[in-house]
């Protein structure tokens, strides 16, 4: 490959949206967007295009390259660098003369964003966002980095003058230029496609890679690595489903330790629950201020199951805490969830969420504030940016707090639940971050699936109504019976989907179906699963597509199952076959399932870290799915057994029951019948069942051994 330039180091954080309040001095083209991150720029004086037919047909016909944006909504830094560079008449007359300006919301076009986040990290190193990209007309990546400032500053080219350099370089030394853009692509085509299939499953690259995330275990804070440090939901995930077979005490207390960590670090929101992007320090204590959907609904899952692993009630809180917040605060009345809210608010990062010892005290009184201060450790000069405010976290176990201040724990319980309502009241007074209210289907699915299956394990029917309305939503507004599109905002969805908007959607209907046994939600599943199949799969070599076919956007068509902040879309995808293979007895759906996995084992070995979700699937393919059949005599209307295994960790299982609508969805259910006329449990392995039982303690009987 060859590298000509001094290539910036970057920075990857994140956040703000602002609208001008006067009449703009400038309109560019991304005015027609829906986008909050697009609109935010709309009035830059760079000439912004949005990703299209438009903006790569004249990027050709006037042989100009592109300068290529990629940020979201919620991201500090791209909202410093609009200020600093996009809002620079010097700097946009630069661009608008040389370059096709594009702007993309990394949110709406992950498509994009991984490749060239890709070519980012092979030219610099690592990756972030913004994200600053230069094209070839035929849009293959030359030069890359993420944030700039506008002049030289902290060892870091000015953006005027790595721009002036690049327009010179492309015109003077364009056969460079081409060279080097094609090895760059060869190099992304080879990093985001598939080859050389397994011909077989080993159960040792689970072990390998469960031995490669405890191996980075922190025992001074808990979580995996240092700092930044990320909740690492899906290595959780894992590591609870080796506990449940090895009972490793080592493991239990790696997997708590980091859950209480964070649970009681400053990445958790103390006063209105949800938690924060990552800790910018390895204490967990100061965050990047930005909350995620996405991060949300898989920390939810991650904490529900681990009360079902553990049975302590704090885990059980902590996931009903998340999902009160993302009801409360992220959920659309048409249903559907939105996206993000902001790390800034009046210009400040943090500004919203931190507290001084004064503002406390006037709020809640002097002998509460006192005690409240104590327990969220508020101290006069605080631990923020020497702001004189306070991030508030957990430190010390509440039960010593207590005693310090004389208190029986219960009591000071009490008085802390009572003064987190009073704050957030007072707080919700505040300038609030900015949000981010597209509806992305993705990113939904896995809330469905999180909201789902909270109001199961917690018999929380507001959780189980927020999942179906956000589910029907979904259902009405972003899938038309053959096809989905990936975003909503206001009255408008488009964007044709993506293999993880499918595959994610599927995984939250059937995890609805599981919590309320709904038919409705199983046929969902199954029709939209069979879109994704017809759309995605590729039979030859097995795996999926991340984009269709007809994509005529892209400078490749990737097939990469590598997890970032959320699951892959193959990794989901597998889940998803392997559960509605076995709840519907189509055993094609299983033989895909292994066939996508075989795809990926040459990617697994010595990187399993990189894939947890794929070998979360692999250990649950290893495993076996097993099914309960529940059949219930006419009329009735309490399932007896389903209370029992609410709380029982059951990854590797699913159930269904036994009306005329799931009999025409599954073939599994044939033969089944009441015994004496009782409500009746089978468990099954594809054709292979146990003998029926009609107690729920014979039904735990037969799932111990799962």
């Amino acid at each position: 490959m060859v590298l000509f330039f001094i290539l910036s180091s970057p920075i990857g954080a994140d956040n703000s949206m602002s609208f001008p309040q006067e009449k703009p001095a400038h309109t560019n083209h991304l005015i027609h967007e829906t986008s909050p991150y697009l609109l935010q720029h709309a009035h830059n004086p760079v000439d912004w295009h949005p990703w299209g037919k438009e903006a790569l047909e004249r990027a050709k016909n006037e042989d100009k390259p592109i300068f290529l944006s990629i940020g979201y909504a919620a991201c500090h830094w791209c909202h410093v660098m609009e200020k600093e560079s996009f809002e620079n008449q010097s700097i946009a007359k630069i661009l608008n003369e040389n370059f096709i300006p594009i702007k993309v919301d990394r949110e709406e076009r992950p498509d994009l964003d991984e490749i060239y986040m890709t070519a980012t990290q092979l030219l610099t190193g690592s990756g972030g966002w913004p994200m600053s990209v230069w094209l070839t007309p035929d849009l293959q990546p030359f030069y890359a980095g993420t944030y700039y400032p506008p002049e030289d500053r902290w060892g870091r080219p000015g953006f005027g003058r790595v721009l002036t350099s690049l327009a010179e370089a492309f015109h003077q030394n364009r056969d460079k230029i081409e060279r080097s853009a094609r090895e760059i692509t060869h190099s992304i085509t080879h990093a985001l496609t598939v080859s050389g299939a397994s011909d077989t499953l080993d159960p040792a690259l689970v072990a390998e890679t469960i031995d490669m995330m405890t191996g980075r275990f922190d025992p001074r804070f808990g979580g995996f690595g240092g700092a930044p440090k990320f909740p690492h939901s899906m290595d959780l995930m894992l590591l609870l489903r080796e506990f449940r077979r090895s009972h490793s005490q080592e493991l239990l207390h790696q997997i708590t330790f980091s859950l209480d960590r964070m649970a009681c670090g400053g990445m958790y929101d103390q006063i209105a629950g949800g938690f924060h992007r990552y800790s910018v320090d390895d204490r967990w204590l100061i965050p990047h201020f930005e909350k995620m959907l996405y991060d949300n609904a898989l920390l939810a899952r991650t904490y529900l199951e681990a009360f079902q692993v553990t049975s302590e009630k704090r885990y059980a809180q902590t996931g009903r805490e998340i999902l009160d917040y993302v009801i409360r605060e992220m959920q659309s009345p048409e249903g559907g969830y939105y996206s993000s809210t902001d790390a800034d608010s009046e210009g400040e990062e943090g500004r919203y969420f931190v507290w001084s010892q004064e503002e406390i005290l006037s709020v809640l009184g002097k002998d509460t504030g006192t005690i409240v201060c104590e327990y969220y450790d508020v101290q006069p000069g605080g631990n923020f940016e020497h702001s004189g405010k306070s991030v508030l976290s957990v430190p010390r176990d509440p039960v010593e707090v207590a005693r310090q201040l004389s208190l029986d724990p219960e009591q000071l319980e009490t008085l802390i639940r009572e003064a987190k309502t009073t704050l957030r009241q007072a707080r919700e007074k505040r300038v609030p971050p900015a949000l981010d209210d597209k509806i992305l289907t993705d990113w939904n699915g896995l809330m469905i699936s999180a909201m789902a299956f909270g109001g199961f394990v917690l018999a929380e029917p507001r959780y189980i109504e927020s999942a179906s309305k956000a589910a029907a939503s979904l259902i009405t507004h972003q899938w038309d019976g053959r096809r989905l599109l990936h975003t909503r905002r206001g009255e408008r969805s488009h964007l044709e989907g993506m293999l993880s908007d499918y595959a994610n959607l599927v995984m939250g209907l059937i995890d609805l179906y599981q919590a309320t046994l709904n038919p409705r939600w199983l046929e969902d599943a199954i029709r939209i699963n069979q879109a994704s199949i017809e759309k995605f799969y590729n039979p030859g070599d097995g795996g999926f597509f991340n984009t269709c076919a007809d994509k005529d956007d892209l400078l490749l068509r990737s097939r990469s199952a590598q997890d970032g902040a959320t699951p892959s879309g193959n990794s989901i995808a597998v889940h998803n076959l392997l559960r509605l293979g076995s709840l519907t007895g189509d055993v094609d759906l299983i033989s895909m399932a292994e066939k996508t996995l075989l795809s990926h084992t040459a990617h697994l070995r010595g990187s399993g870290a990189a894939f947890p979700q794929m070998v979360l699937e692999l250990d649950l393919f290893l495993q076996g799915v097993h099914q309960i059949v529940f059949v219930l005599p006419d009329g009735t209307e309490r399932n007896p057994f389903l209370e029992r295994i609410k709380t029982q960790f059951l990854p590797n299982v699913v159930w269904m029951g036994d009306t005329a609508a799931e009999r025409s969805l599954s073939s599994i259910l044939e033969g089944k019948k009441t015994l004496e006329n009782q409500p009746t449990a089978y468990v099954c392995q594809g054709e292979r069942c146990l003998p029926p039982v009609t107690q729920a303690e014979d039904l735990m009987k037969n799932l111990s051994g799962l």
